[in-house]
């Protein structure tokens, strides 16, 4: 497995859409009966008169850096990119969806391949852990045929060996034009490909380093090519956004990184066309005439304007009742005024749109600091507040984590038990994390060594010496989060919940780039912290590597794993791993999943608290808006809105 910065912070999502009712404006006109008359004279025929031409603004909270889908690109750039470029590939509910594709390649159909192939010491591959090695004596591998860890081989260097490689065809959707009327082609997606993979494209090169070939076989075809080893159930990953090779081609990745086209008016395939963008005030878009869909009668606008509101959220709904905004988005810190939205909509002066994730918010647990790597000395170095995994349920029973989705959330967030969203299809609903138990909290506290010493409910319990914490130790401990209003309030909530079970907090703020420093200077990447709470954002895949092993921080692996906690388990491990390997159209898929979110749950490295809420708010007619919190953005629709 790969070590990952915060920045993968990670995608990942599911969605939970609370609408105020349908209103006519969306729905069909009722059937008029029109009485028969009788002719008397013949009238001169009225003249239709033409409508005007129809204009959708959408109000963003930021504006974009940039609109080069490998420049610095941003969420309000995609809100605005869900305009230019349609698709590739959607993704609803986490299940990709094709568009300009005939279709998401599958092994059952064929267009997904395993090929055995020869291979070597010497040869690069993907080892068992998906790293990729150079062959030699001892490295675990899949020989060809396997998938899995069950059948997974330490190679002795001496026999034949032969590994699969992936191959993966892709069909483009005929009748695919530019918005300047040239065809879109397999050539604008291997252009793609070759720029993302230059040295000066500022991307990840994860599966670039994977690939072995990707390639046009025909106008309308790609083949991607993996290295063997390399499995992966996701498909549609493997197809590169195309560029528009006919107008680009010219310049290379270092050009394009500063051109003005590319970051100002890229040329796509989508529904609209950038006109012109006035910087600090508005971009303007036209529809376009190519587009494939036209003939639907799509796009329904012809003119498309994403304003900029300024950064007081308080004057963003004001912008959409005044009716200077058709539809709102997440971008306006909208989750600031959610009492104020819920309102609104209840009197019907707006519509809003709620999904749960894929962010969530959690509590991470300091059990294995840096300093302990080379071993722990108690009574030398910070106390191992939580090594023992009955005081990590302990707190978790201390928090009353509905409490905080009612006080905080309106109710409208529902409590974490995994890291999946609340409707992706692998969640496990039915297991839970220790739920709020204050008396149960205080046994599992007592079994562990932490006692009342004095009989003062005000004072923090003290260890008795009987686990790995020095007798007469205080449980007084740093919480640690940013100075995002929601996330002050929550840990000045919990602070006091574990008062009242006798774990002393000190909350302490600080910015986002203090809080997430790498380490080994940062507090928490650097694993010196105590308690700390912030979000990540789930994956595509399975988000279980966050908490394996090879991805604790430390000196080996620069600093740049995402276990903070320093949680370890072998036994966690290798689900993760199985997990990952799972096939989604194996029945077994559902079971692997399971098994690594009953460890998670069971070992607690940190405790949910709640998922971050995605909002939206449009004009109370407005119709065609669907938010899908698994999609690349709130606007991935944009078509279909009238």
């Amino acid at each position: 497995m790969k070590s990952l910065p915060f920045t993968r912070i990670l995608f990942l999502t599911l969605t939970l859409v609370l609408m105020g009712l349908a209103l006519a404006a969306c729905q069909p006109a009722a059937p008029v009966s029109t009485p028969t008359l009788a002719a008397t004279e013949v009238l001169p025929t009225p003249t239709a008169t033409p409508e005007p031409p129809r204009n959708l603004t959408i109000c963003l909270g930021q504006e974009p850096q940039s609109l080069y889908v490998y420049g610095n690109t941003t969420s309000s750039s995609w809100s605005v990119l869900e305009a230019v470029y349609d698709g590739p590939v959607d993704t609803r509910d986490f299940v990709a969806q094709p568009v300009i594709l005939e279709k998401i390649p599958s092994l059952a159909d064929g267009d997904a391949v395993y090929l055995p192939e020869n291979v070597q010491a010497g040869d690069e591959v993907l080892d068992a852990n998906g790293d990729l090695v150079a062959l030699a004596a001892g490295v675990t591998v899949f020989p060809s045929g396997c998938r899995d860890m069950s059948c997974a081989v330490a190679w002795d260097g001496q026999t034949e060996l032969q590994m699969d490689r992936l191959q993966i065809t892709f069909k483009l959707l005929g009748g695919v034009q530019w918005s300047d009327g040239q065809p879109l082609t397999a050539q604008d997606s291997v252009f793609s490909y070759k720029i993302a993979s230059d040295a000066a494209t500022p991307v990840s090169k994860t599966l670039i380093d994977r690939t072995a070939n990707y390639e046009s076989v025909d106008d309308a075809t790609v083949r991607w090519t993996g290295k063997p080893g390399y499995v992966s159930h996701r498909f549609a990953d493997h197809f590169w956004l195309p560029l528009p090779q006919h107008s680009w081609g010219g310049q290379g990745a270092a050009d394009l990184l500063a051109s003005e086209d590319a970051n100002r008016k890229p040329l796509g395939w989508g529904p609209y066309v950038i006109d012109e963008w006035t910087a600090g005030d508005h971009i303007t878009l036209q529809k376009n005439t190519a587009y494939f869909r036209a003939a639907e009668g799509l796009p329904r606008f012809e003119t498309l304007t994403y304003r900029f509101l300024p950064a007081e959220s308080d004057t963003n709904l004001a912008a959409l009742l005044t009716g200077e905004c058709d539809l709102i988005d997440q971008s306006t810190l909208l989750e600031d005024q959610l009492q104020a939205v819920l309102e609104l909509q209840n009197s019907g002066k707006l519509k809003a749109y709620l999904g749960q994730g894929p962010e969530w918010e959690h509590l991470d647990f300091g059990i294995k600091p840096a300093v302990y790597d080379d071993g722990y000395q108690a009574g030398n170095e910070r106390a191992d507040y939580f090594g023992d995994v009955r005081v990590r349920r302990a707190v978790a029973s201390c928090i009353d984590r509905d409490a905080l989705n009612t006080e905080l959330m309106q109710g409208q967030s529902a409590v974490p038990n995994s890291f999946f969203s609340p409707t992706n299809p692998w969640l496990a609903s039915d297991l839970s994390a220790p739920a709020y138990d204050p008396a149960g909290a205080a046994s599992l506290l007592a079994e562990a060594g932490w006692v009342d010493q004095d009989g003062d409910p005000a004072t923090p319990l003290q260890a008795n010496g009987t686990g790995t914490v020095p007798a007469g130790t205080p449980f007084s401990v740093t919480y640690l989060t940013t100075q995002a209003g929601l996330r002050q309030q929550m840990a000045e909530k919990i602070a006091g919940m574990l008062k009242q079970c006798g774990i002393a907090v000190t909350v302490t703020t600080m910015t986002p780039e203090q809080l997430y420093a790498a380490g080994p200077e940062g507090d928490v990447f650097g694993r010196k912290f105590d308690l700390v709470e912030f979000a990540w954002q789930a994956t595509k895949g399975t988000p279980c590597y966050l908490y394996t092993s090879d991805q604790i921080p430390n000196a080996a692996n620069l600093w740049s794993g995402a276990n903070i906690t320093g949680y370890s388990s072998a036994e966690y491990d290798a689900a993760c791993r199985a997990a990952e390997l799972a096939d989604p159209a194996q029945p077994e898929a559902l079971q692997a999943h399971r098994a690594v979110q009953e460890l998670f749950i069971n070992d607690l490295p940190v405790l949910p608290l709640l998922y971050r809420l995605k909002i939206s708010v449009s004009r109370p007619d407005f119709c065609g808006f669907s938010l899908d919190v698994s999609a690349r953005n709130e606007f991935w629709n944009i078509e279909d809105y009238e």
